[in-house]
């Protein structure tokens, strides 16, 4: 059974951040720069929010808001949903399905390790039910 660090292993512990006092267009820009959908809010090396284009779209372009003139603070989500690295995928889509988050630092001793997406756990658990339906169709086969 795949766990979190598994995930990470496969996709890479590169964590994308910013300050609060960013623009929520900074922030938009950067989401687009590196092909994410959310970023953590970090004030020196401590995680304070995350901010995503769902957050953008609800709490910026919804209330007629000015993306250039808001900082992150004021629509990040906080406090932050975190996972350790030992949970398995299975526990963490179903607290990604329970909590409504598409995105989840990877924390231990308040130290962030990366980032996982709902995308990152759906493909594991796609790959590990192809891997046991090849497994099951060899045995049905072989035998």
């Amino acid at each position: 059974m795949k766990r979190v660090c598994d995930l990470l292993h496969d996709k890479g512990r590169d964590v994308w951040s910013l300050t609060p006092d960013a623009t929520v267009y900074e922030a938009i820009d950067q989401m687009a720069q590196k092909g994410v959908g959310a970023l953590l809010v970090m004030e020196s090396e401590q995680l304070v929010g995350i901010v995503s284009e769902r957050d953008y779209a609800r709490k910026v372009i919804l209330k007629g808001k000015a993306s250039r003139e808001i900082q992150v603070r004021e629509i990040m989500s906080y406090p932050v949903i975190c996972v350790p690295p030992e949970l398995t995928v299975e526990q963490t889509m179903a607290l990604m399905t329970d909590r409504h988050v598409r995105h989840l630092p990877v924390v231990v001793a308040e130290t962030v390790l990366g980032v996982i997406s709902i995308g990152d756990v759906v493909r594991s658990v796609i790959e590990e039910q192809e891997s046991y339906i090849q497994q099951l169709t060899m045995y049905i086969t072989s035998g």
